[in-house]
């Protein structure tokens, strides 16, 4: 066991004023804390986020798993492939699955670790329906190539962007690129809620999805009026709360600020750390983290947390868990599962911390 030591420096470390505060307690006084219906702050924030994103429509829900789960039951998977990466956290396999359809997993692109564009090309099969990619870190995915590649094939898209809330490519806002965009909200991460989730949808049929989606996130609860309602079909307990949602709408009012300081401190990252193998810049990238690899990562770890800087290793890759085992091997994501390490990379961070960092990645990879 290291030291603990009281000024530690954090993973992970939520921006909040009194914005914040007094937005809550509004709701609190209120009593209206939630709405399966979605009236209120929900859906201020829908709206609010679809005018940030430039999307047709946007679902709220309370979680990035809850919004990967509704949005593959828009589409018939059953016993079809579904293309996706290894490296992500274990939701974004666990949705194809819930909707019966069957991972494919496939390699990375060592310097991005976004899903490789021609391992997809690789893996399409006459049974593949979707590719699910994932802006791993914030960095964008090759959106170009991918649309690409499921245009010729009549596939499919939906984005995992749990880490890419402000991520822009082609000078557009991730969430208005691909028909359904799948967005996470946790106190972790960009755009910090207590928990919540969004579905960003461009689809042609926008307008039925959206439909859809508000019953089938509130229990299949349809066609409501007074006390009376119908249920035609299965749905979930999946609706956002009032208090996510007004924490969320002063949240995004900041997100441009704070993804700015994200980057610059992204740059001195890339500019100061000597590691070769390190997360790249990208002006398109929000950071949601920063990763590097190394060797012996465990006493990397140790050492870090012996002089006061929080770690962690995102991920291990789904294909090694013991539901997701099937012999594959993926060898870019294999050897990158055993030597990332993420590092700070919030902007509560003083200029003081940030060469700490620094000083100890050089000093201890």
């Amino acid at each position: 066991m290291g030291r603990v030591l009281k000024n530690k420096i954090k993973l992970f470390d939520v921006i909040v004023d009194d914005a914040e505060k007094k937005a809550t307690v509004s709701v609190l006084n209120s009593k209206f804390w939630a709405s399966g219906s979605g009236i209120g702050n929900v859906i201020k924030f829908e709206n609010k986020f679809k005018n940030y994103v430039q999307s047709n429509t946007c679902i709220a829900v309370n979680s990035g798993t809850a919004a990967l789960n509704l949005a593959f039951s828009l589409f018939d998977i059953k016993n079809k492939e579904v293309i996706l990466p290894s490296l992500s956290f274990i939701s974004t396999a666990h949705c194809v699955v819930e909707n019966g359809g069957i991972p494919v997993f496939v390699d990375i692109d060592p310097k991005t670790l976004c899903i490789d564009p021609e391992k997809i090309k690789q893996a399409i099969s006459k049974n593949t329906t979707a590719i699910l990619p994932v802006h791993f870190g914030g960095m964008p995915c090759n959106l170009k190539n991918i649309h690409k590649l499921a245009k010729n094939h009549n596939l499919n898209i939906i984005e995992d962007a749990a880490h890419a809330v402000g991520t822009t490519q082609n000078n557009k806002k991730i969430g208005s690129h691909s028909s359904i965009v799948c967005f996470s909200f946790h106190p972790v991460k960009n755009l910090a809620m207590p928990s919540g989730g969004l579905i960003s949808i461009n689809h042609p049929k926008y307008e039925k999805f959206r439909k859809q989606l508000l019953a089938r996130r509130w229990c299949g609860i349809t066609n409501r009026k007074n006390s009376d309602y119908d249920v035609k079909e299965l749905g979930w307990n999946y609706y956002m709360n009032e208090f996510s949602a007004v924490i969320g709408l002063e949240q995004l009012k900041k997100l441009e600020r704070l993804n700015k300081i994200r980057k610059k401190i992204a740059k001195k990252f890339c500019n100061e750390i000597h590691i070769e193998e390190k997360m790249p810049f990208d002006k398109n990238c929000s950071y949601h983290l920063y990763w590097v690899l190394v060797k012996n990562r465990q006493e990397f770890r140790n050492k870090m947390n012996d002089v006061g800087i929080e770690t962690g290793t995102h991920y291990k890759p789904i294909h090694q868990m013991s539901m997701y085992k099937n012999n594959q091997k993926l060898p870019i994501t294999e050897s990158i599962g055993q030597k990332i390490v993420t590092i700070p990379i919030h902007p509560n961070l003083k200029e003081v911390e940030i060469q700490k960092i620094i000083k100890s990645v050089n000093k201890y990879a």
